[in-house]
């Protein structure tokens, strides 16, 4: 009986999430919101690329994009746990690059931590590979430090990777 309860209430659960129509986020809030009719479900803090402050103008800037976008893809294998592809650039975002005679850069995910903490081993030598890797983890949840992605942990990503679909608008606020 107590198996069947909790099966209930995860499809009950599962259901009032599915209908997810639309991602906010909002970069000086450093907040991701899942939105189903017009109404907040889930809230998220999230970090961002290490220059967070604009829009995304070109590749390598640090900045995460601004405006409305959408959910391009739903990528498991990602270098970053789980990803969201996000539909940057659209074609605004590709005139003004082409207006500054730069590159707009693309692969703009919300994603989880990085699953190989390579470049920070080093600085924890001394831990086991689960240790050093929750430092990591840890370390990065202290600041912006994506190229212009929207970061979240594992186990946040593995959440909104069941609730959200490809196609789903998604809107990213100064």
């Amino acid at each position: 009986m107590k198996n069947f309860i909790i099966i209930f209430l995860l499809t009950i659960s599962t259901s009032l999430y599915a209908r997810i129509d639309k991602v906010e986020v909002y970069k000086s809030a450093r907040r991701l919101d899942l939105i189903s009719k017009g109404e907040v479900i889930k809230s998220f803090d999230v970090h961002l690329g290490s220059v967070p402050i604009g829009h995304k103008e070109q590749e390598g800037d640090g900045k995460t994009p601004e405006g409305s976008y959408k959910i391009s893809w739903k990528n498991e294998q990602s270098q970053y746990h789980k990803g969201l592809l996000i539909s940057y650039p659209n074609e605004a975002d590709k005139q003004r690059a082409r207006e500054l005679g730069v590159e707009p850069g693309g692969a703009i995910y919300i994603h989880g931590m990085p699953n190989s903490i390579g470049k920070w081993r080093y600085l924890f030598w001394n831990y086991t590979e689960e240790e050093a890797r929750e430092l990591v983890y840890s370390f990065l949840n202290n600041f912006d430090w994506t190229q212009g992605c929207v970061a979240v942990t594992n186990a946040e990503i593995d959440e909104i990777f069941g609730l959200v679909r490809e196609g789903t608008p998604i809107e990213l606020f100064p």
